[in-house]
């Protein structure tokens, strides 16, 4: 026998999962001849009806009894006398039902099931608009190119080693494809919001802790379209850098903190060079009062995706290469050639040895910074392929001085 104190709370979610999606729906019935046939009485009971099924007679007595709501529902429909064809009332009652059997067995999943079907309900008149009047069918169009790309063709790629020097993983290359996709809609959506001025600076900043090779190439795309906006995509993507060095303070914080002491200086040097020259421009941007408004237009470029995801796969296979002529004993030579990667990755190489006590945190220094140093030729090795020459141009000088800040304050320490 069930316990009773845990039915009658099952019930009880099962009633307000009723009440709360009949109390939604009842304020859109209507009133009169042409009113709604469902409102919260009817939403309550058949939620109720669901719960009653699974105590009588579990998951076949449910099917009857949706069954039975769903034959009376399309009864109601096609009696109904409004002109609107929706079906939206119709299928919530169905799923309230299901949602009231669910609420028997997991009643916190069904409560929160049916808490997000009252919010979309809710949020008919604002969703309509924006897929109307604020979406084109160019930012549509972007985002099944974005879905497919996710949901369809990544999980179909091999996760395995291929290609010269085994350096290439198709899994983790279309990944990045994604990344620089995504980082592109993130600015698009922000420019929308914030403007071009103000807008591809936070983006930057925020993708930065993603990727910031690919928020580079993402800001390089952005300028090749709308060349007005080069200082904000260049503030963007300087700012990007910001991102990379507190997370090498972070990843250096969890390995080995003793290594993130050593390095503390030229870090530090290096941020406030990548901050300052990014608010710089950001500066720049914000007293272009002539800069064009932004207009709708595409998220993202997936043929410059690709493009970036070639250019990683070339640098991919000369990291490799450097490896396989100078071999793994090279500490120096194994970072830099991680580092045309990913910084990170070889800082947490380089710190585990120290906490292993393989290295002293002072001899960290050097091959950590020559990771940092090699990953910038890649930043700039996109901000090229990515963008146009006069974005290269402008953020190439910036590179170069974070790089050399981080080397200036190795003479501090």
């Amino acid at each position: 026998m069930p316990d009773l104190p845990s039915v009658l709370l099952n019930l009880a979610a099962a009633l307000g999962i009723g009440l709360l999606i009949g109390a939604e729906r009842e304020r859109r019935k209507g009133g009169g001849p042409a009113r709604a046939p469902a409102g919260i009485r009817t939403f309550t009971v058949a939620s109720l009806a669901g719960a009653a099924s699974v105590l009588t007679g579990g998951a076949v007595m449910l099917a009857v009894t949706v069954t039975g709501v769903a034959a009376l529902t399309a009864i109601a429909y096609l009696r109904s006398r409004s002109d609107d064809p929706g079906l939206t009332t119709e299928i919530a009652l169905i799923l309230t039902a299901l949602l009231g059997g669910l609420a028997m067995q997991q009643p916190a999943l069904a409560a929160g099931i049916a808490v997000g079907l009252a919010a979309l309900l809710a949020a008919r008149t604002p969703l309509h608009h924006f897929v109307r009047s604020v979406l084109t069918e160019k930012e549509v169009n972007d985002a099944l190119i974005f879905a497919s790309a996710t949901l369809v063709v990544l999980p179909l790629l091999p996760s395995e080693a291929l290609g010269p020097y085994d350096a290439l993983n198709p899994r983790s290359i279309w990944i990045v494809v994604i990344l620089v996709m995504a980082i592109s809609a993130a600015g698009y959506i922000l420019v929308r919001i914030l403007g071009a001025r103000f807008g591809l600076p936070v983006a930057g900043l925020a993708s930065g802790f993603i990727s910031s090779a690919a928020t580079i190439g993402a800001m390089g795309a952005r300028v090749k379209k709308s060349p007005d906006v080069i200082s904000a995509a260049v503030a963007g993507a300087a700012l990007s850098t910001v991102a990379t060095v507190i997370q090498m303070c972070l990843v250096l914080a969890a390995t080995s903190p003793a290594t993130l002491r050593a390095l503390s200086v030229p870090l530090l040097c290096a941020g406030i060079a990548a901050a300052a020259y990014g608010c710089g421009f950001t500066v720049w941007a914000l007293r272009e009062r002539d800069a064009a408004e932004p207009q709708p237009g595409h998220a993202f470029s997936f043929p410059v995706a690709l493009v970036f995801a070639l250019t990683l796969s070339a640098v991919l296979i000369g990291s490799a290469a450097l490896r396989e002529w100078f071999g793994e004993t090279g500490v120096i030579v194994a970072a830099a050639a991680a580092g045309f990667v990913d910084t990170h990755s070889a800082a947490i190489a380089i710190a585990s040895l120290v906490a292993s006590g393989k290295m002293t945190a002072a001899d960290s220094v050097f091959p950590v910074l020559a990771a940092f140093s090699t990953n910038t030729i890649s930043k700039m090795i996109f901000a090229w392929s990515g963008g146009s020459s006069t974005f290269a141009l402008r953020l190439i000088p910036g590179l170069v001085l974070v790089a050399s800040a981080a080397w200036a304050g190795t003479l501090l320490m």
